[in-house]
């Protein structure tokens, strides 16, 4: 919540200081300064790559401020590193008190930092100084009672902790942290946390950068990084390319055709809603795990796109272009090929782009099932062995091709269908 209010704010104050101090530089530059209507106008409304670029940058900001990234300028409070203590007062079986100190070593995750020396001063009650190590976001139990002289008779216990009282259940805070007291009377420290969080929840965004480099060299368990990208997309495109093969057709015939229409509709229809997700139990027991189960299921996650894009392409050609060609004469064949199939490829490129980014994302999950390699195989690895800087990597990675897929698509659309929106 915290992190989404920080990242509100700064999208609400970027809108306001480039609206005030550069939207009216260049407010009247470009093609819709001309217009005297813009809201409402779709074709006004183009990316601000300023804004782009500022959100990019946002997000990286505040991963790091997060994280405790060492390229971030700006940081988040973080859990508290270094030496502290509490007094701790005890009661023995003969209703004696005495005052005790325990010395506590918080370090960083994976240091190896040694126990802390307890105090040389001279204590003539029977509670003895205790010492102890923990890591940071960790907590450490505390059995003063195995240190003070009586601690096993019973009767013995821990009234108050830096003068305020404690019971079993309850907790008191002291600088760095706060001290809990377990139902069985034995204390527990937890040092203070802060804002930032811990590695194994989301590293910073170095760590993720040195992985990357790490695995491009030398591979994860035993498979280069090249060889699992390239399997998925070898299976995304095999798939997506069945898909496209059945369905375009099938669209056209059922945009054509009442019979066609009639008949595949329902079918169409009722498997347009399923995600392919929920297919995987039963690809996997018509096709098995291996590569067919994969491509089949890939198969099925484009087929319905691709059938629905062709219809409604065939649906949405202008009635008087059709009109215009028969009274020239052209036959069902040329008015196909002539009218009807350049008029409804946008539709169609609009759903392969679409097709291509649900196929995408059903590949990584299916390897998630049972894959030897593919991006999801690698992710669904490192999580097992709670490598959460190479499961990010593995997300951003899929996320980039599947941009960059959508930018091929895009540019492909503008060089085979150059008419679209031209009427």
């Amino acid at each position: 919540m915290i992190v989404l209010m920080i990242y509100v704010a700064i999208f609400v104050l970027a809108y306001i200081a480039y609206h005030f101090i550069v939207g009216k530089s260049v407010s009247n530059l470009g093609f819709n300064a001309r217009k005297t209507v813009t809201f409402g106008d779709e074709s006004a409304v183009t990316p601000n790559r300023s804004a782009s670029v500022i959100s990019i940058i946002s997000i990286f900001v505040i991963w790091g401020a997060f994280t405790g990234s060492q390229i971030s300028p700006i940081h988040v409070p973080g859990p508290f590193i270094g030496d502290t203590s509490f007094l701790y007062t005890a009661t023995n079986a003969q209703n004696q008190t005495s005052d005790a100190k325990v010395f506590i070593r918080v370090s960083r995750v994976g240091e190896d930092a040694g126990i802390p020396e307890t105090s040389d001063e001279s204590q003539n009650g029977f509670a003895r100084d205790d010492a102890l190590k923990v890591a940071a976001w960790r907590s450490g139990l505390i059995r003063v009672q195995k240190n003070d002289e009586g601690g096993k008779e019973e009767g013995y216990r821990v009234t108050a902790i830096n003068g305020h009282p404690i019971a079993p259940l309850q907790s008191v805070g002291v600088e760095d942290g706060v001290v809990n007291m377990t139902a069985k009377g034995s204390l527990s420290f937890v040092p203070y946390k802060g804002w930032q969080m811990e590695p194994i929840w989301l590293p910073a965004p170095e760590a993720i950068v040195t992985r990357l480099f790490e695995i491009i060299q030398d591979g994860y368990q035993g498979v280069a990084l090249s060889e699992n990208i390239g399997w998925s997309l070898f299976r995304v495109i095999v798939g997506f390319a069945l898909g496209s093969l059945v369905g375009i057709p099938l669209g056209y015939a059922m945009g054509l055709n009442n019979w066609f229409r009639g008949w595949f509709d329902p079918i169409v229809e009722f498997m347009r809603p399923i995600p392919p997700l929920a297919l995987i139990p039963l690809v996997i027991i018509w096709f098995g795990i291996w590569e067919q189960g994969k491509i089949s299921l890939l198969f099925l996650a484009a087929l319905w796109i691709m059938t629905i894009s062709a219809r409604a392409g065939v649906s949405g050609v202008n009635i008087s272009k059709v009109h215009a060609a028969y009274s020239l004469g052209a036959s069902k064949l040329q008015i196909l090929l002539h009218v009807i199939i350049p008029n409804s490829l946008p539709e169609i490129f609009t759903g392969a782009r679409v097709a291509m980014g649900v196929c995408w994302g059903t590949v990584v999950a299916a390897e998630l099932v049972a894959a030897e390699k593919g991006a999801g195989k690698m992710i669904i690895a490192a999580s097992k062995f709670q490598q959460t800087d190479i499961v990010i990597m593995g997300i951003i990675l899929i996320g980039i091709i599947g941009f960059g897929i959508d930018i091929l698509m895009r540019m492909a659309e503008k060089v085979l269908v150059p008419w679209k929106g031209k009427g």
